[in-house]
């Protein structure tokens, strides 16, 4: 039997550079028909931020989440919904006093803001990201106590969390959560790669990280921008899953704007050409041991 690969496509994340792509989702409808492109190409899980959709810019707002669960369910898609709980970590120091933050660009919150929205749209996955590291001028700040509070409240929501991990502390940290009860059944860790000063993109980096998990734990990698594609056979040669999307690199060859679909296909190809198989939803749920497939939403 071919060994079983899950796809993830990070459909628009967070980042400010989406302003260089002719074509990238920023509108709920958008990043709804891009996540739904990604399945029909071969993704089960589309992992999901959402934007301002005047501005483009990073936002935290539950009627936009709102908006994008509805539209992928209201679709018939059996893809997989996995939500961000990322924004809301975001700390740069005041100028003047670094005890503050720069409100301008800060987005620093409460950790059950983070989570409000999974709390409200229950989806199948929704990603938790441990530890605190350095991004360019800023700090992704998330402090054990605002985990432990963000773990118990996804976990009570029924939600399995995606554990994503930049480097190798941030898996002890993960492994600490799971010992305190925190996160329940086999963890889900995401080997985020070659993030600026963060854990390069290679080979030798997923290698190490795996020695660090629990034994029964599944785990994805994806890297950014030009490692995308490498880092896409490398797990898939270390056995694991992997992660594609737009959040993390927006060419599918060089100079050439790829969609979100455009990367999906590219990498159904290199898991095929490797051997391996991509999976449909409903097996990636079995594989994950996921909780329950996503509920309706809530009515607002």
């Amino acid at each position: 039997m071919a060994q079983e690969v899950v796809i993830t496509c990070s459909v628009t994340g967070s980042h400010q550079n989406f302003h260089k792509h002719p074509n990238f989702p920023i509108t709920p409808e958008q990043i709804a028909a891009s996540a739904l492109e990604a399945r029909a190409a071969g993704a089960s899980i589309v992992h999901i931020h959402v934007r301002d959709p005047e501005t483009g810019a990073s936002s935290g707002d539950p009627a936009l989440y709102r908006e994008v669960v509805e539209r992928i369910r209201d679709s018939g898609s059996d893809v997989l919904i996995n939500l961000t709980s990322g924004w809301g970590g975001r700390y740069v120091p005041s100028a003047e006093n670094p005890r503050h933050a720069d409100d301008s660009v800060s987005t620093l919150t409460t950790p059950e803001i983070r989570v409000r929205h999974i709390e409200e749209l229950r989806p199948d996955i929704c990603s938790l990201d441990v530890g605190t590291t350095n991004a360019g001028p800023q700090v992704f700040m998330n402090t054990l106590d605002h985990m432990r509070i963000m773990a118990t409240r996804i976990r009570d929501a029924g939600v399995k969390p995606e554990l994503e991990v930049f480097e190798p502390g941030h898996i002890l940290l993960a492994n600490q959560l799971i010992e305190e009860g925190l996160v329940v059944g086999p963890p889900l860790f995401q080997f985020c790669l070659g993030i600026l000063y963060s854990t390069p993109a290679t080979p030798e980096a997923i290698s190490f990280f795996k020695t660090l998990i629990p034994k029964d734990a599944k785990w994805a990698a994806f890297g950014i921008s030009r490692w995308e594609f490498q880092i896409v056979a490398s797990a898939v040669h270390a056995g694991g899953y992997v992660r594609i999307g737009l959040e993390d690199n927006l060419y599918v060859d060089k100079g050439k704007f790829g969609t979100n679909g455009d990367l999906v296909e590219k990498a159904v190809k290199i898991i095929r050409d490797l051997g391996a198989e991509p999976v449909e939803p409903a097996r990636a749920a079995e594989l994950l041991d996921l909780p329950g497939r996503g509920q309706s939403a809530p009515a607002a």
